[in-house]
């Protein structure tokens, strides 16, 4: 006689996922395990990591790495110019990653010194110099294409092979220039083999030139590096002008986690402080002083970018937001004596200026830039708890372009010097939802001129 089996209830064959009901019998996708969809599925924590080939997410945090100095005497490598910091910066990072201690004395410069990922260049304060030597300049002599690594110079005087080289050339059309860096590595009389091919025309007709430019520290695609106590000199009076968009003292692109700390940026024919498609740089306790452009330019598409407890003095704009500088904080600053103090325009979404103090800026205390429609405005800023001093021939405040949603909230905003006609905050046609709360105002005739 058969016997009638019990048909499982349908709680029983079932197993609640995610809050959802799946079938015990059926084999579960993959994805669901690496997506971590069973209830109660955790991770173990790693509680005594070990270096492990490959792994770079979990470090140990060693008591000692590598140390290699550089100086004038009685250094590991001995020398007072670039190629002595490069030899010792390359060498760490061949090992994996440590400390240049450069000690005290003038070194001068005839190229930057190239970072390399996993390296703090660590200067002796204020007694660590390095300056640029000065630049000369000259037309090129024969045509070089954008697939040529070479160039020919009309006078190759004060060149040298290992020099560093921008060469610049008008633009065939739409105006502007082309900028290319490279450095001299090979010579037979005016001819010179670069570093790199050329990937765009240098041509006589587009009154080509070559100039020995460049940053004294660069960085491109380089990762988790510092920078600190030593002072940059760009010899601003005996050197060309250059576009802070691909130099400064110190100039990165490309870069993440990159700590700038007690560094001195002075004098250069130029701007002191310059990355660009850079993430997570901390800008801490700086000097950036009597720069041509820029103290501290936070470069196009900079995402999270720290400035805090710097000087900024003497510059033309003194903290500068590029283009799409987005989440980043100004926090501490003394921005003194600049044209401009603070600048925020194409895209700056999302930033804080607090606790910032800014003095005597010829033009704005803080400007938000016009741009070419409000869309392309700096949106969603906050100017929280700075003072401002006597900023601005007309306007301590300018808000130009068409910025929404941004907060002015507990500033002191001051004027001492009389003037018949000031305005403390202007705010243009186009901007809109703009909050002023909190903000104590005086000295001047005009508070808030709204257009």
């Amino acid at each position: 006689m058969k016997k009638n089996k019990t048909k499982p209830s349908k709680q029983e064959d079932e197993l609640k996922i995610n809050g959802s009901m799946v079938k015990k019998n059926l084999v579960l996708p993959l994805s669901l395990f690496l997506a971590g969809t069973l209830q109660g599925a955790n991770r173990p924590p790693v509680t005594y990591p070990r270096a492990t080939c490959g792994d770079s997410a979990v470090s140990v945090n060693w008591e000692e790495r590598l140390t290699v100095t550089v100086g004038p005497k009685d250094a590991d490598i001995v020398g007072a110019n670039q190629k002595a910091i490069q030899a010792a910066v390359d060498y760490v990072a061949r090992l994996g990653g440590g400390t240049v201690k450069i000690l005290p004395g003038s070194y001068r410069l005839r190229n930057a010194v190239y970072l390399q990922s996993n390296v703090r260049l660590l200067g002796s304060g204020n007694t660590t110099i390095l300056i640029k030597e000065p630049s000369v300049i000259t037309k090129l002599s024969a045509d070089s294409d954008w697939y040529h690594q070479e160039i020919t110079l009309a006078d190759a005087q004060g060149f040298e092979v290992g020099d560093g080289v921008w060469l610049r050339a008008k633009k065939e059309a739409g105006g502007g220039e082309t900028v290319v860096r490279r450095a001299l590595i090979a010579r037979s009389g005016n001819r010179f083999m670069l570093d790199k091919g050329l990937r765009d025309n240098f041509w006589q007709r587009n009154e080509a030139t070559a100039s020995t430019l460049f940053s004294l520290i660069n960085g491109e695609l380089v990762n988790d590096v510092v920078i600190e106590n030593l002072v940059l000199d760009g010899n601003r009076g005996q050197n060309e002008r250059m576009d802070g968009n691909y130099a400064g003292c110190i100039f990165l692109l490309d870069c993440n986690r990159i700590t700038m700390r007690n560094v001195v940026a002075r004098n250069q024919n130029g701007d002191g402080m310059s990355w660009q498609v850079c993430h997570d740089i901390l800008v801490e306790n700086c000097t950036s002083e009597n720069n041509a452009t820029l103290g501290l330019h936070a470069g196009s598409g900079s995402q999270r970018t720290i400035m805090r407890g710097n000087t900024v003095r003497g510059n033309d704009v003194g903290i500068f937001f590029c283009w799409g500088v987005k989440y980043g904080l100004a926090e501490g600053n003394l921005v003194e004596g600049n044209r401009i103090g603070i600048s925020i325009g194409h895209r700056d979404t999302d930033n804080l200026v607090f606790g910032n103090k800014i003095i005597g800026s010829k033009d704005n205390g803080i400007l938000f830039r016009t741009e070419r429609e409000p869309g392309y405005s700096g949106h969603r800023n906050r100017i929280e708890r700075n003072q401002l001093i006597n900023n601005g021939e007309e306007v301590a405040i300018d808000i130009q372009g068409g910025p929404e949603s941004l907060q002015f909230i507990g500033n002191e905003i001051t004027d001492t010097r009389g003037k018949a006609k000031l305005t403390a905050v202007r705010i243009g046609p186009d901007a809109r939802d703009i909050e002023l709360k909190d903000n104590k105002i005086s000295g001047f005739t005009t508070k808030v001129d709204k257009k």
